[in-house]
């Protein structure tokens, strides 16, 4: 609620929030509490990291098609290009041993 209540008084406020990563920090509670091995938990914290990083273009990308095709459409075609973005990106950081898929 906060999240989305927020950005109608302070984009920059309800942006921040919306970026902080609450449902990784929860995951890795919820793992630690399950007494998840250590292994398991760090597992995650590394590829969120990994998975995070092509979706970024799609921050960008949005705002400059919202006003040019309206809010379905850009989110449509910002949501394909992370598919994209992210297929390359796994490409590339495979020759590096990270191994997404």
């Amino acid at each position: 609620m906060v999240a989305t209540e927020t950005p109608k008084r302070s984009d920059r406020l309800g942006s921040f929030i919306a970026s902080l990563p609450l449902m990784t920090i929860l995951v890795l509670i919820w793992l630690y509490v399950e007494k998840q091995p250590m292994e398991k938990i760090s597992n995650h914290a590394w590829y969120t990291f990994w998975y995070v990083i092509p979706t970024l273009p799609m921050f960008l990308v949005f705002p400059a098609l919202l006003s040019r095709l309206g809010f379905w459409p850009a989110l449509g075609a910002s949501a394909l290009l992370t598919v994209v973005i992210f297929g390359l990106f796994a490409a590339v950081v495979q020759r590096f041993g990270v191994s997404l898929f």
